[in-house]
């Protein structure tokens, strides 16, 4: 397959540290939140971060899925992302959970379900949400 696009980031520190992206665009103090034992201290955290990814590439999703049906989106068409962290079932470590709320000004309940749907076989995240996605570890 053809990668069209390769996004490169560097983290220090972990949970609470620091990230930035290779072209210096996204630059980030990483903090853990309380409610996993972090101090509060002002800063993001990779949920935050996947959230942010999701919610944007699913409305990108929502956009094209409505282009192939020659559907309109609004300009303030919103995607909200609630991205959890928890225990595995397994006890072996951690797990992510993403619920999607979608509100689409202007088209019917139908229509709109129909386009959400569709994006949702289109987006990239729904589909590492569904299939997982190869990972290559290269020790340094």
């Amino acid at each position: 397959m053809k990668i069209m696009y390769t996004a490169k980031a560097t983290s220090t520190g972990g949970r609470a540290g620091h990230g930035a992206t290779d072209d210096g665009v996204l630059d980030v103090t990483l903090t853990t939140p309380k409610e996993l034992g972090g101090d509060g201290a002002r800063g993001t955290n990779p949920e935050q971060l996947f959230a942010v990814g999701y919610s944007a590439c699913f409305l990108g999703a929502i956009k094209g899925a409505a282009r192939q049906s020659k559907t309109v989106i609004a300009e303030d068409s919103t995607v909200t992302a609630e991205v959890s962290f928890r225990d595995r079932d397994d006890g072996e470590g951690y797990w992510i959970q993403a619920a999607l709320q979608v509100h689409l000004p202007g088209l019917d309940k139908a229509t709109a379900e129909d386009v959400v749907r569709r994006a949702h076989i289109i987006c990239p995240y729904s589909e590492v949400s569904r299939n997982g996605f190869d990972v290559t570890l290269d020790v340094v």
